[in-house]
């Protein structure tokens, strides 16, 4: 399977956009009302939380931090959360958010990768990021995000 990657460029600091990545301020509104569990610390547990099938504490998707320099770097394993598919630790894979300041704004990169054969969330992730990125440009940029309706 081929890596997901994706860039944009955010007219905001690499602090803003980290902001709107990391903060529970940014990812309820980025994620659909989902937080991030974790202490970013190397090898600790991170999660997604927020309304969902099981109710106002689904995890969506879990797994471990790997890598984590505040406003430049996070990468962590990805797993589907267990209310989604319970068989989940074969479809492990990788994210990376990377983030770079270019002249007056911020490059974000994402990269998805690592993909297991198979991984039926492959497609829905393809679709996901865009609109996620999309609303991680628009809430720093202008401090709110896009109405997709029933996108997601």
């Amino acid at each position: 399977m081929n890596d997901l990657k994706y860039q944009f460029f955010i007219a905001g600091t690499p602090e803003e956009v980290w902001k709107a990545l990391i903060s529970p301020e940014g990812t309820k509104q980025i994620y659909y009302g989902s937080v991030i569990n974790s202490t970013f610390q190397v090898g600790d547990l991170l999660e997604y939380v927020g309304p969902g099938v099981d109710g106002d504490k689904t995890v969506h998707v879990y797994g471990n931090v790997l890598e984590y320099e505040p406003n430049r770097l996070l990468r962590f394993t990805h797993y589907p959360g267990k209310s989604y598919v319970k068989e989940n630790k074969a479809l492990e894979s990788r994210i990376s958010y990377l983030l770079e300041p270019v002249g007056s704004c911020t490059k974000l990169t994402l990269i998805h990768d690592q993909w297991k054969e198979g991984d039926a969330s492959y497609d829905n992730s393809d679709i996901a990021w865009w609109m996620i990125l999309s609303n991680t440009k628009t809430l720093v940029e202008t401090g709110s995000t896009l109405d997709f309706g029933e996108g997601l």
